[in-house]
């Protein structure tokens, strides 16, 4: 197990948007026995709105304020011993400090999605306001790709749920 994973049990999946942080992250929790946030979740439940809601009525940067407070009180927990997997929204880690927080108290992981397999997800759910308008998706997706890099590690998780857990669940972090 690597000593970061000891010091601080915290699993943070990072990608872009349809990746399948959510759905892996419940996934990965559930095999492993520790707790399960998402945060894009934890944040509707706190403000009481979605996702989409707080980007038309406040704008993104105020949502990326309440993203980056509710993910600090995680790490927070994180560090305090309780053992969690975090699924982040797509913009998270691009934020330095965001990026800062997590590196220092848990492991990174990048749910690494083909933009074509992200387009196919995302016409499945219009609820996502930065996949309006697929132009700007595509070239957020491309603007993001370096920040994701940065990540601990890197799964390909274009393939279906099951067989993307197996490789995560065979990363050499445990």
């Amino acid at each position: 197990m690597i000593l970061k994973l000891k010091r601080t049990p915290g699993i943070y999946l990072v990608g872009f948007m349809a990746a399948g942080k959510s759905t892996l992250g419940r996934m990965l929790a559930d095999e492993l026995g520790w707790s399960f946030v998402d945060i894009d979740q934890d944040i509707e439940h706190m403000e009481r709105a979605s996702v989409a809601e707080i980007f038309e009525t406040r704008g993104e940067e105020a949502f990326r304020e309440i993203e980056s407070q509710v993910i600090g009180a995680w790490v927070h927990r994180v560090q305090r011993g309780m053992p969690t997997v975090i699924a982040l929204g797509g913009g998270a880690f691009t934020r330095d400090p965001n990026y800062e927080m997590l590196e220092e108290n848990g492991i990174t992981v990048w749910l690494d999605c083909p933009l074509e397999a992200v387009e196919q997800r995302v016409a499945e759910c219009s609820a996502r306001p930065l996949a309006r308008d697929l132009d700007r998706m595509r070239a957020l997706y491309h603007a993001r790709l370096p920040a994701y890099a940065r990540a601990d590690f890197r799964v390909d998780a274009s393939g279906d749920a099951e067989h993307t857990i197996k490789l995560l669940l065979g990363l050499p972090i445990y």
